[in-house]
């Protein structure tokens, strides 16, 4: 009876996710930029002109110098942003990135492409592919939500916090920490003010340990 309860116990935990923002404050800079500032947890920054990340295919470069703040993250985990920028020049950006190291990454957000916004994803594992679904319209703000299961990341964007559609899944590899955060490029243009609001990480329990916990909490 004692080892029933105790389990249950387990899984009920394992249930309940923590909903708290992210201190931006306490997440650490790859490639801090010049101009920078934190307040009341709003990240706005001038992204660095001539930076971006990317690997090899189709230009046949490698470059991996735009600013990023992250936090490191293990297991498995739910993180969202909502981010605006005032995108003026081809391929200015900003967004989500999921980093393991400077050949394993996901980047998802707005990208300003041929005068008109895109939901743009790219991921790289040693070579970079590069996704897109065009926008009708600018946006004044968009969500960009990412929700890290097993081996895979699911992509999603909103346009209110409530209805969320999918812009990809992707492979990432799993029991490994992963740097999570926030990031703007401007690969051609000199620069542009990017603002990442209501940034937060949801810790979900670990699926695999939550199926065990299931199939051994018969009371013995």
């Amino acid at each position: 009876m004692k080892k029933s309860i105790v389990l249950s116990g387990l899984l009920l935990a394992a249930s309940c996710w923590t909903c708290m923002a992210q201190s931006l404050e306490k997440m650490q800079w790859f490639n801090e930029p010049e101009h920078w500032e934190i307040k009341d947890n709003v990240l706005s920054m001038d992204v660095t002109p001539q930076t971006d990340y990317w690997r090899i295919s189709h230009y046949g470069f490698t470059v991996d110098d735009a600013p990023f703040l992250y936090t490191l993250r293990g297991g498995e985990f739910e993180v969202k942003v909502k981010i605006s920028g005032d995108y003026k020049t081809r391929f200015d950006q900003s967004g989500l990135m999921l980093r393991i190291d400077h050949e394993n990454y996901i980047k998802a957000g707005i990208e300003f492409v041929d005068g008109k916004y895109n939901l743009s994803t790219v991921v790289t594992h040693h070579t970079s592919d590069w996704s897109i679904i065009p926008l009708e319209k600018p946006v004044p703000f968009v969500w960009i939500k990412a929700v890290r299961r097993l081996d895979a990341v699911e992509i999603f964007y909103s346009f209110d916090d409530k209805e969320y559609t999918m812009m990809r899944n992707a492979w990432l590899q799993d029991n490994h920490p992963v740097m999570v955060g926030i990031m703007g490029a401007c690969p051609d243009g000199n620069g542009f003010q990017a603002r990442f609001e209501h940034f937060t990480v949801k810790h979900l329990p670990d699926q695999r340990r939550v199926e065990w916990l299931k199939k051994n909490s018969a009371d013995m």
